[in-house]
């Protein structure tokens, strides 16, 4: 049956607010890192983030997933703590203008990782929704000008390829169980804070002890925030829309990400990125558009076909 459009409102609505959060991320995550190090950085993050979903779950009893959930949870925060960790490091040794033109590669990715799962492809002019939005993500952050690949574009696009997948696993995987999102999130974001505790190693507290109150408000940003709103949201809204649709709508996040570094960072747009803004925002419109009315012709297909093939019944 679709989706009253009240439902995807507001789905849309809070996969908008995801991609806002994340944009505003790059900001706090550069400020953060170059205090404490990557590594560092990443388990501070999740380890606010842990702890947080943890007094969630205890106030609302909601319980930790067992059995199949528990292990669709443990591999999802593996993936998520894999998207995290090498989109950070990616950053870290490329310049923001390549790092924004590649991570948004997920939005062309994920449309084939979830036809290939689902055996059903979007129609073609999805696709060149999707590929205008990159266009647009390229036109945005290319005015500073791009320059040979690195490791660190490397380690992006290895990201967003990461991102693509865990979108759509997440979108497969969730959908029709009956664990809750929070006990889910709490799992992955467990497995996200082990990861990177391990990885920082003994330089973890030092670098936590180093924080003044700024990089605190760093660390619970993207902690509470960039982390616990935004995963729980993601988990949530893939049960109720496509793993396209969500993929599109947080594809917005360069556009977010333009906007903080205009007004706290007092950097200036051109023509060139203003275009680059408005091809975005009108792909991720029209993407949604094409998914959602595909996504209803499919069902009532299959609504229809069934009922064609459903056994009379003599009362």
């Amino acid at each position: 049956m679709p989706l009253r459009p009240r439902t995807d409102s507001l789905v849309d609505a809070l996969l908008l607010g995801v991609a806002a959060v994340w944009g505003a991320s790059f900001l706090a995550a550069k400020d953060l890192a170059a205090d404490t190090g990557v590594p560092s950085a990443v388990a501070l993050r999740f380890l606010v983030a842990a702890a947080a979903t943890a007094l969630l779950c205890l106030a609302r009893r909601e319980h930790v997933p067992r059995g199949r959930g528990l292990l669709i949870a443990v591999g999802l925060g593996c993936s998520q703590a894999a998207v995290i960790g090498l989109e950070t490091w990616g950053v870290h040794l490329t310049t923001a203008t390549n790092a924004g033109l590649l991570i948004s590669l997920a939005l062309v990715m994920t449309p084939v990782l979830e036809g290939i799962a689902s055996r059903s492809w979007l129609p073609r002019p999805y696709f060149i929704a999707a590929i205008v939005a990159v266009v647009g993500v390229a036109l945005l952050v290319s005015e500073g000008g791009l320059r040979e690949p690195t490791i660190g574009d490397a380690l992006v696009i290895a990201a967003a390829a990461v991102r693509a997948f865990h979108v759509t696993a997440s979108a497969h995987l969730t959908r029709g169980r009956a664990d809750g999102s929070l006990g889910m999130v709490l799992v992955q974001l467990v497995v996200c804070a082990a990861v990177f505790t391990v990885i920082a190693g003994p330089d973890l507290p030092a670098a936590a002890l180093r924080l003044d109150a700024g990089g605190w408000m760093n660390a619970l940003f993207l902690g509470l925030l960039c982390s616990v709103f935004a995963f729980v949201v993601q988990l949530w809204a893939v049960r109720r829309t496509s793993a396209s649709r969500a993929s599109i709508l947080m594809g917005t996040e360069p556009v977010w990400a333009l906007l903080v570094g205009v007004v706290i960072a007092g950097e200036a747009i051109g023509f060139i990125g203003l275009c680059g803004a408005v091809l975005i925002v009108a792909a991720s419109y029209a993407g949604q558009a094409i998914e959602r009315r595909h996504r209803e012709q499919t069902e009532a297909t299959a609504n229809r076909s069934g009922a064609a093939h459903a056994p009379l019944s003599i009362e």
